[in-house]
């Protein structure tokens, strides 16, 4: 499941809008939407994009390839939850999410998620942040989304205290940047 957001002027990236202005940061996210996109293209599994508030018929996600729904009400927990839960109730197993910030996100982590998986009741991919930047189990967990303080440096060590108590077996991908501030760009956005 890769959760995205619809790319609006204005509405993505605001943190990074706030350094670079929106112009600027919505011609980043539609970069890093890309990204994603060839990340997860190739992959050998059924692939689902969850858009914030709308689906795109016509954007970058082939129809064929990928299915298109539009992310549940809530929080960010509470629409993970309830993506998982859906995913569940579908029949599916071994099910991970993943957002759109990560440009050092590969098919190689995505497909070591999966094969963590096969051992592991739950793999994450923490970001350097203090958030993560995959999240995958094979049943649902709802207590790895509530109480959480979400975009914020808490989000992974809850998660994994989380998973602790819970006394699940757990996995660690590799500790990955999101983009969210003009400090996590490279030379690609400013030439």
């Amino acid at each position: 499941m890769l959760f995205v957001r619809n790319p609006e002027l204005g509405k993505v990236k605001t943190r990074l809008a706030a350094s670079v202005g929106p112009d600027k940061a919505l011609e980043i996210y539609l970069q890093l939407l890309q990204h994603t996109c060839k990340v997860t293209q190739k992959l050998p599994m059924k692939k689902l994009v969850y858009y914030s508030n709308a689906v795109d018929t016509n954007d970058l996600w082939p129809n064929e390839e990928y299915q298109k729904r539009v992310q549940p009400q809530g929080n960010l927990g509470e629409k993970m939850e309830a993506a998982f839960a859906i995913a569940f109730a579908e029949g599916h197993t071994d099910v991970v999410i993943i957002g759109s910030d990560c440009l050092q996100l590969t098919p190689a982590i995505v497909s070591e998620a999966y094969h963590k998986l096969a051992q592991h009741d739950v793999v994450i991919g923490p970001a350097l942040d203090g958030g993560y930047y995959l999240l995958g189990m094979k049943r649902l967990h709802p207590e790895l989304f509530r109480n959480k303080r979400w975009s914020t440096e808490h989000v992974f060590p809850d998660t994994l205290s989380d998973v602790e108590r819970l006394h699940l077996s757990h996995a660690l991908l590799p500790r990955l940047s999101d983009v969210d501030y003009v400090e996590d760009l490279d030379a690609r956005f400013f030439p």
